[in-house]
């Protein structure tokens, strides 16, 4: 018959390997959950610079077509008035970093900005002083290189939020999720009352 300790041996592996599997796992789940939450975190401030950086080419575009734009008052305000609303979202989110409510506003006036510099481009067209500017064109091309690189920050901010809120939704890394208080993120997108645009008459 073996000694005692060595019988009492494989209990204490059992023993160990059942209190330390459990501690892994939740370590493992945890740090999942956080990485993927950095993740979406980082894929909002990807948006968060190129918004900035559309907001600040506006100004000098509208102010490049105004001269020429008399009758189009109405958009370029509209226009202007969109990119305000997008400039003070970029500011509260400072004060308040990913609150759902705050990212929900900024989508929907992100989303009219895309709808009002479509509208602008299209008015232009009327306009051949305007097509032939150096600067016009040169800011157009900015703005149109900026909205794609909002575009593909989006979906890539968007990919990171569905991952994380699956991540939390699913068992068993919910019971995680709800231990660590980890709450769903907003995805970035305009709902569809954010999309009805104001009239804009050419």
């Amino acid at each position: 018959m073996p000694p005692y300790s060595l019988r009492v041996l494989p209990i204490l592996i059992v023993v160990i390997l059942v209190l330390c599997i459990p501690s892994i796992w939740v370590i493992v789940v945890y740090n999942r959950l956080v990485r993927s939450r950095v993740r979406a975190h980082n894929g909002f401030s990807q948006i968060d610079v190129q918004l900035k950086r559309r907001c600040d080419l506006i100004p000098n575009l509208v102010e490049s077509v105004k001269g020429y734009m008399t009758h189009e008052r109405t958009t370029l305000e509209s226009v202007i008035a969109a990119r305000n609303a997008t400039v003070a979202g970029l500011q509260s989110l400072v004060a308040t970093p990913h609150d759902g409510a705050v990212i929900r506003a900024l989508a929907g006036s992100s989303a009219m900005i895309d709808n009002l510099l479509m509208r602008l481009r299209v008015s232009m067209e009327a306009y051949p002083d305007l097509k032939a500017s150096a600067n016009v064109l040169g800011l157009q091309e900015e703005l149109v290189s900026t909205e794609n690189r909002i575009a593909f920050a989006r979906q890539a901010y968007n990919d990171a939020v569905m991952t994380f809120n699956t991540n939390i939704a699913v068992f068993p890394s919910s019971v995680i999720a709800s231990l660590g208080r980890f709450s769903p993120l907003t995805l970035f997108e305009a709902t569809g009352s954010d999309r009805i645009l104001p009239e804009v008459r050419f």
